[in-house]
């Protein structure tokens, strides 16, 4: 009775530590959510005030609105971005030109400068191999011109690598947690949302356990993600603990932005040099299907071992130069210790963010997968808010005959994003290209594989993912791992519900109007 007692106790303490962890977060988000609010109620306050002067703030606004107009049509970001702009601002005339001076305007800040400094100096750790680039082109002739753009775009081609792909979450933690109990140098491990749980309850002993045997823990995540699921000390009890931290874009720091957007996406795992990870999971229950949020969650990773390895080491420790007001750090300490044998499976990592605009070689490099492909084309994503020009690519592809299928969540976890998901299915599905929700529940995977090539990281199928936080991800060019990957997209599409076009057009009108008025923002959703 009273182990039954102590363990009621235990119980109690827990739920209420995490009870008033959550509310530490819901508080300062609502801070910060006042913080926004003021910003809007000044700004329409100032608006109405400025009525009494209607004839010369009319004609300050036309010009002022000429000048934003010609400024966005002659800037080089995305069409669909600056279309939304002109609407907001031709709909709320001062308000929305106040609007896009606060968060549409594209001047640099200081720490979008940290951030490409911090780019440069990583990218001066690279090593390229033009035997290596031979030797792929010797063997799959056909990604030639993938593989070497992505060198063009600063991100070397590696050979001789182990892949393991998991099809779920908690295949994917089970392995780190193996790797992480055999680090004997250091673990580096980066995160978009940390949440505290059962989860975090069993990794957060091991990590201190191999600091205290001397190992160097590197611990980053993303400020914005773990804001509702860490208590407001979560940073310093972990430093206390030996860890060195870091936090990507604090949000009260920067009074000025959309606090949802230029966020690090980023989700990888180095166990001293040797072992890598990145895939769609974060640290939080939900991800390893320990809890239940939106029946069951499917997310995806990779195991990398060999030379990439050292691709996924340079991207995060320039995430966390990024991190660290600018302050560099020698990535040679962090050199791997092992050689791995002589193989032919080929990897690149990627990674790309705002800084890169508007280049963006991630969404380059989606575009050329599904303009090369030949039979097959399968792609898993979240979120399906796609523009012109991709969709024009996928439907070119469906209309040359290549089996295109596109998995998306049966049940979501963002209702107005399914809902615009649901909306950019029409001319796809009228363009030929076969569409599956995920029955079972929520699919967070973010995949793309065509013939010998697949793309797993972190990377939804959305403008966030392409233009305005940062990702990262591994291409992988070889048969046999392409072909596990591809066997696991097969057994996620069985279970799924197929859409129709038929079934498309029969939704109601008042979802239609509705996903036409997202349709106008969702650029900047």
């Amino acid at each position: 009775m009273r182990k039954d007692m102590e363990d009621f106790i235990n119980l109690t303490g827990e739920i209420k530590g995490r009870v008033q962890n959550y509310l530490s977060g819901i508080l300062r988000a609502i801070l910060v959510g006042i913080l926004v609010l003021i910003q809007f109620g000044l700004i329409i306050y100032l608006s109405y005030k400025l009525r009494g002067y209607t004839i010369y703030i009319y004609s300050f606004i036309q010009v002022l609105s000429i000048i934003i107009i010609i400024g966005l049509v002659n800037d080089n970001r995305n069409s669909s971005y600056k279309i939304s702009w002109i609407c907001i601002i031709a709909a709320f005339p001062i308000t929305g030109h106040i609007m896009f001076m606060l968060w549409g305007n594209k001047r640099k800040s200081k720490l979008q400068k940290i951030i490409i400094e911090s780019i440069k100096h990583g990218a001066s750790y690279y090593d390229y191999n033009k035997d290596t680039m031979k030797k792929l082109i010797t063997k799959y002739p056909s990604k030639r011109r993938m593989a070497r753009y992505l060198e063009e775009s600063g991100f070397p081609l590696y050979k001789n690598n182990k892949v393991e792909y998991f099809p779920m979450g908690e295949d994917t933690f089970k392995a780190i947690f193996e790797e992480i109990e055999k680090a004997e140098n250091f673990i580096l491990m980066s995160f978009f949302i940390v949440g505290k749980g059962a989860l975090w309850d069993a990794l957060h002993p091991l990590l201190v356990r191999k600091i205290r045997d001397g190992v160097r823990v590197m611990f980053h995540y993303d400020d914005f993600g773990a804001i509702l699921r860490t208590p407001k000390d979560f940073r310093k009890d972990l430093e206390d603990e030996g860890f060195e931290v870091r936090v990507f874009n604090p949000i009260h720091k920067y009074t000025d932005k959309l606090y949802m957007n230029y966020r690090s996406h980023y989700k990888i795992i180095v166990i001293d040099g040797n072992v890598g990870f990145t895939g769609g999971m974060n640290l939080a229950d939900e991800y390893a299907n320990i809890v239940q949020r939106f029946g069951v969650w499917k997310d995806n990773a990779i195991k990398v071992e060999g030379d990439a390895v050292w691709g996924l080491t340079v991207t995060f420790l320039q995430m966390w130069e990024m991190s660290s007001g600018g302050d560099t750090i020698d990535y040679n300490q962090f050199r791997p210790t092992k050689k791995f044998e002589d193989n032919d499976v080929f990897c690149q990592v990627i990674s790309d963010g705002p800084a890169n605009n508007p280049r963006n070689p991630i969404e380059s490099i989606y575009k050329q997968m599904i303009y090369s492909a030949k039979e097959t084309l399968y792609i898993t994503t979240p979120y399906l808010i796609i523009e012109d020009d991709m969709r024009d690519a996928l439907i070119t592809a469906a209309q040359s005959g290549v089996d295109v299928r596109i998995i998306t969540p049966y049940i979501p976890d963002k209702k107005n994003v399914k809902i615009l998901t649901e909306f950019n299915y029409g001319r796809l599905l009228a363009g030929g290209v076969r569409i599956f929700e995920y029955s079972p529940g929520f699919i967070h995977a973010k995949t793309i594989i065509t013939e010998n090539a697949a793309i797993v990281g972190t990377i939804n199928m959305d403008y966030r993912s392409f233009h305005l936080h940062y990702e990262c991800g591994v291409w992988v060019c070889n048969d046999d791992i392409v072909q596990i990957i591809k066997s696991d997209l097969e057994k996620a599409i069985k279970v799924s519900t197929e859409v129709t076009y038929e079934i498309w057009k029969s939704r109601p009108l008042k979802i239609k109007i509705y996903q036409m008025i997202l349709n106008l923002f969702s650029p900047i959703m």
